[in-house]
């Protein structure tokens, strides 16, 4: 009796909210936010788009996990032994640089609905308003505090990741035959066009063209972190409800 060839069975991870998710987020590391579907993540799961609504009940539950999971890591670590001022840098400079290895998260951002109490950066805006009192900030500016520097964070490092998208965009259209555009020619490019600006209307514009070819853009974050810092920790020193 011919025995019957045994067919090897493909061990396959069970599907689950936490693979879903992250494959979301490997998918809008390679085609950003618009390339987001449940027909696209279905085909990267080799599972059927009902699979997936099981677990998520819609893109921008998806979304908000996402961008959930990228900032996380930020999050992770612990502000014992350190001043305020250090634990906000540190947090600051997370969320920068993971807004920067996905530029998505912060146009995403600006699109989700707004959800009381589920937005993914509620997290961020506890962890700095507990160091915003730890700062001893006067009860009534607390909520100002914290609100400057969280939109600060996400509104610088969501633009920076705007400029690396667009340089990147523009390099993937450049034909040999054209200008270089990485960010040293670019900023090169900006700074010449700056010191040719009319001497009247644009003044100070000229005078720091040479800043902008040479700045550095994590330096100069780090550097408006701290200008906001001051003006809060000097709003405490002499008594003022408003930083």
């Amino acid at each position: 009796m011919a025995s019957r060839k045994s067919r090897p069975e493909r061990r396959q991870e069970p599907l689950s909210r936490e693979r879903i998710v992250a494959a979301a987020v490997e998918l809008l590391d390679t085609v950003g936010e618009g390339g987001l579907t449940f027909r696209a993540l279905a085909e990267r799961l080799a599972t059927g788009p009902g699979a997936i609504y099981w677990h998520v009940t819609g893109k921008n539950e998806l979304l908000a996990a996402a961008i959930d999971a990228v900032i996380a890591p930020t999050l992770a670590g612990d502000d014992t032994g350190t001043t305020p001022q250090e634990a906000i840098r540190s947090l600051a400079l997370g969320v920068f640089d993971a807004i920067d290895a996905h530029p998505w998260v912060g146009t995403t951002l600006a699109q989700l609905p707004r959800t009381p109490g589920k937005s993914p950066m509620l997290r961020v805006f506890e962890r700095i308003g507990r160091q915003v009192q730890a700062l001893r900030v006067p009860e009534a500016a607390q909520f100002t505090a914290a609100s400057a520097l969280l939109s600060y964070i996400l509104g610088v490092a969501g633009q920076n990741a705007a400029n690396t998208r667009a340089a990147q965009a523009n390099a993937d259209r450049a034909n040999a035959d054209q200008v270089n555009t990485d960010r040293a020619a670019f900023l090169d490019a900006v700074a010449t066009a700056w010191r040719e600006l009319d001497p009247d209307q644009y003044r100070f514009t000229r005078d720091v063209a040479g800043q902008l070819r040479e700045h550095d853009d994590r330096a100069e974050f780090v550097a408006g972190i701290d200008l906001i810092l001051a003006g809060i920790t000097a709003g405490r020193a002499d008594g003022r409800t408003r930083p």
